[in-house]
């Protein structure tokens, strides 16, 4: 094949690339958009303590917004009660307010409650593999302390999903 005929190929199939419908070829540019600002922002990720960290003060590296936000009380009806589970202190190294659980089968966000006080809080319920329905779960540090609750107690929570 001799350069000239390359190139005429090349164009040819240039030209009739702009002539195909593809995916995007029903697209205009009148299609609304969401813009970025009406899209809800993520709550942002829970500081990691510093592997320097020895107290309960700084493992437990939650902020005040952080912490209010887990406090709210979801609106009423939102909510599923999955049942009631007895919590140990989890790893105080594991950021954030969640609550790794038999009674949840996947990721999700939920609340515990604990019923002698009415104290609850807003957590991630994290599956807990392998473990059968009546085991026992583990609780974050930062939701152990939004509840009151001493880090050695074993306390009955109530668990409901969102």
């Amino acid at each position: 094949m001799t350069k000239a005929t390359v190139a005429g190929a090349l164009g040819a199939l240039i030209l009739l690339s702009g002539c195909a419908q593809g995916p995007l070829s029903g697209l205009r540019s009148a299609d609304p958009v969401t813009p970025a600002a009406a899209l809800p922002e993520a709550p942002p990720p829970a500081p990691i303590p510093k592997p320097a960290a020895r107290t309960v003060e700084e493992f437990d590296a939650t902020t005040a917004a952080q912490r209010a936000t887990a406090a709210a009380k979801p609106a009423p009806g939102a909510e599923t009660r999955l049942g009631t589970t007895v919590a140990s202190l989890g790893n105080p190294a594991e950021p954030g307010f969640w609550l790794r659980t038999p009674l949840a089968r996947a990721e999700a966000p939920g609340r515990i409650e604990h019923p002698a006080t009415g104290a609850s809080a807003q957590v991630t319920l994290l599956p807990m593999p392998g473990a059968a329905a009546g085991a026992g779960s583990q609780i974050s540090l930062p939701a152990l302390r939004l509840l009151g609750l001493p880090l050695t107690a074993l306390p009955e929570l109530v668990v409901y999903a969102r």
